[in-house]
C-alpha cells in the first residue's frame, strides 16, 4: 500500500476532533515554538522583500517621473496595467512557494518540539535540492487553485483555503509524495474536517492578531505562527506519524 492510499484510508476512518482539545494543545505547543515561529516570519519577510522591490519600485519611479503615465485620455493606461498584473501573478507564485517551504519546515520543527526530539531547526529543508522542485511545483498548483477560486467569486475561496492550508502540513511530513498526491490528500482531509479546521483557523488567527496588537503591534510577528499550529494537531490526530517503536527497531541494521 503506497503512502497516498494509506493516508486516504486514514482520512476516511478519521476520528472526530474536539475543538477545545486541539486549541488547548496548540497553546501549549506555541509556548515551545514561538521563537522558531518568529524566525520563520522574519525569514518570510526577508525573502519577500526583493519581490516587493521588483514589483513596486518601477511603479513608484514612473509615478514620480511622469504622474500622468498611468492614465491615457482620462482612462487607465491598460498597456501599463496588464504587465503589472502579470508581474503580480509572478509575485504571488514566488510568495506561495516561499510561504509553503518555510511553513512546512515550521511544521517539522513543531513535531520535534512536540515529541522532544533533539534535532536542529532546519528552516530551509524544503528549499534544498531533493525538494526544491516539488516546493515550486506545489506552490504553483496552490496558486492556480486559489486564482480559479477567486475568479469564481467569494465562497469558493473560503472553501479552498482549508485544503490549501492543510497541504502545507501534509507536505511537511510526506515530502516524497508527488505534488498531485499531496493536493488530493489535502482536499480529501479538507472535505472531511472542513468545519473544525476552518473554525480553528479563524479563531486562532483572530487571537494571534489581537494578542499581537496588544503587544504594541510588533507582537504580531511573535504571535502570527500560532494560527498555523492547530493544523499540525489536525494532521497528528487524523493521519498521525509513522513512528517505529523501539521493539520494531531491534535487529534492524543501521546503514
Amino acid at each position: 500500500m503506497n503512502t497516498m492510499t494509506s493516508l486516504l484510508e486514514k482520512v476516511e476512518h478519521a476520528k472526530d476532533l474536539d475543538f477545545g482539545d486541539v486549541f488547548n494543545k496548540s497553546i501549549e505547543l506555541f509556548k515551545k515554538i514561538w521563537v522558531q515561529g518568529l524566525v520563520t516570519m522574519l525569514l518570510t519577510m526577508l525573502l519577500m522583500l526583493p519581490l516587493y522591490l521588483v514589483m513596486y519600485l518601477p511603479l513608484i519611479a514612473m509615478g514620480v517621473l511622469d504622474p500622468d503615465s498611468m492614465q491615457q485620455g482620462g482612462e487607465l493606461n491598460m498597456a501599463l496595467l496588464i504587465p503589472f498584473y502579470l508581474v503580480m501573478i509572478v509575485f504571488m507564485f514566488f510568495a506561495m512557494a516561499i510561504g509553503l517551504g518555510l511553513k512546512a519546515a515550521l511544521y517539522r520543527i513543531c513535531k520535534t518540539k512536540d515529541f522532544n526530539e533533539a534535532t536542529s531547526d532546519d528552516y530551509f529543508y524544503f528549499f534544498k535540492k531533493p525538494y526544491l522542485g516539488k516546493t515550486i511545483k506545489l506552490g504553483a498548483i496552490m496558486l492556480a487553485v486559489s486564482l480559479v477560486a477567486m475568479l469564481l467569486c467569494f465562497f469558493p475561496i473560503i472553501y479552498v483555503m482549508v485544503p490549501i492550508a492543510l497541504m502545507n502540513v501534509i507536505y511537511a511530513f510526506n515530502p516524497d509524495m508527488s505534488a498531485s498526491e499531496i493536493v488530493k490528500v489535502g482536499f480529501k482531509l479538507g472535505n472531511k474536517k472542513w468545519l473544525i479546521t476552518f473554525g480553528l483557523m479563524v479563531v486562532s488567527g483572530f487571537l494571534a492578531q489581537m494578542v499581537g496588537m496588544l503587544m504594541c503591534f510588533v507582537g504580531v510577528f511573535v504571535t502570527a505562527s500560532f494560527a498555523a499550529i492547530p493544523l499540525y494537531f489536525i494532521y497528528k490526530e487524523t493521519l498521525g506519524f509513522n513512528e517505529q517503536s523501539d521493539i520494531d527497531k531491534i535487529g534492524k541494521i543501521t546503514e
